[in-house]
């Protein structure tokens, strides 16, 4: 029985999510998404996953595109994982409905909380709160196996009615603006021009013009930039230069830089 589990990824914690599951469920294939992709290969796998980081308590952008690209031969099993740091909210209902628009069931959506990469709300939780919630997400990705490999069907996990209605108005009154909202990037002076910036961002939104990053206005608000720049050197905003970075632990510069090779066009 074949798996293919799409994943997209800015820090990490959404590839070591899906390489968890992966490894578990067995014959799996990781196959990566990247923004501006423009076509992919129909998938014949009788089981399909998404793994994706939510953004602004909705579906990211490489995922909707994804979703108007996709094409299956036959009636897969599908089911998702939506990574966030508390709060879901109807991330998952939005990608059932949109799942429904293309004739495929979302079968089970999942909730995985991880450590929060949104510096400009706080800096990184110390090593052991990581950890502790890295234990709680391995505890929940072992029962979403037995689910998946059983082919159950449930309800998508969803946040509070209140939070339901109101981040999903902030999602769609935010969305069109996302793009340009890599204007309070900068690299301050530690920058020492190594542009791992550049290879590692997965929207390919930034260019080095003479030794310095510069911004494209096509931005994602992953984060990958500030959380895996060497030196520390990108900040967003006033608020940033002391604050602690964030990447999954368990996910290495290396893995990010292989990710970004094999996203490129």
């Amino acid at each position: 029985m074949k798996t293919a589990v799409y994943v997209y990824t800015g820090t990490g914690n959404s590839l070591w999510t899906a390489r968890e599951l992966a490894s578990r469920i067995g014959q799996a294939e990781l196959i990566l998404l990247n923004h501006h992709q423009k076509q992919f290969p129909p998938c014949h796998a009788d089981i399909i996953g998404l793994v994706f980081p939510v953004h602004i308590w909705g579906v990211p952008p490489p995922v909707l595109e994804f979703l108007d690209l996709i094409k299956t031969n036959s009636k897969p099993y599908v089911f998702a994982v939506a990574v966030n740091a508390g709060q879901v909210a109807a991330t998952l209902i939005q990608l059932k409905k949109l799942l429904q628009t293309k004739n495929l069931h979302l079968s089970c959506g999942f909730s995985i909380d991880l450590p929060s990469n949104y510096i400009p709300w706080g800096g990184a939780i110390s090593p052991q709160k990581q950890q502790e919630k890295i234990s709680t997400a391995l505890e929940k990705i072992e029962r979403i196996t037995g689910i998946v490999r059983n082919k159950e069907d449930l309800p998508v996990e969803k946040g509070p009615l209140w939070q339901n209605i109101f981040f999903s108005l902030i999602y769609k009154k935010s969305l069109p603006y996302v793009a340009s909202m890599d204007k309070a990037f900068f690299a301050d002076e530690k920058c020492s021009s190594c542009g791992i910036c550049a290879k590692i961002c997965p929207a390919r939104n930034i260019l080095m013009t003479e030794g310095k990053p510069v911004w494209q206005r096509r931005c994602e608000q992953c984060f990958a930039c500030i959380q895996w720049c060497p030196k520390e050197a990108i900040q967003y905003g006033k608020g940033t230069s002391n604050k602690k970075r964030y990447h999954h632990p368990d996910i290495s510069l290396k893995d990010m830089l292989a990710c970004a090779e094999e996203k490129k066009p």
